[in-house]
């Protein structure tokens, strides 16, 4: 069945074994994981508690925080494919009943390692 046309319950969980918050390894080696940050606002007629039970049951919630600012919550997705990643966008319209604000694919993690990157003395931390 397309990613497109599978419901939450059918994408199923991450392989037993993984770190969610890392990369998917196979035999072939590691896949790379499609993650994207989602800020929401909560609908007249979605109570929060709709949305956070809803997270609990998406297999590619990650993680979420409320946010004080012009956003309700921001929700961190994380899935295999990038098309199962944009259907689990869609489902937070469609399902959660939040408007979606704006979605942001992660691209790469910066690094904040001063020690490795070389950062100049006045861009390191005083204490």
């Amino acid at each position: 069945m397309s990613p497109w046309r599978m419901t939450r319950w059918e994408r199923g969980n991450p392989p037993a074994g993984t770190d969610p918050d890392g990369p998917v390894t196979t035999q072939a080696g590691p896949e790379r994981r499609h993650e994207a940050l989602v800020s929401v606002r909560l609908g007249p007629s979605a109570p929060g508690s709709h949305l956070v039970e809803y997270l609990r049951h998406e297999p590619c919630a990650v993680a979420a925080w409320w946010i004080a600012a012009d956003v309700d919550a921001v929700v961190r997705l994380s899935a295999d494919s990038i098309t199962v990643l944009h259907r689990a966008v869609a489902d937070l319209r469609r399902r959660a009943g939040v408007e979606v604000v704006v979605a942001n694919h992660i691209l790469r993690a910066l690094d904040l390692d001063t020690a490795r990157t070389g950062a100049p003395t006045w861009a390191e931390p005083a204490a």
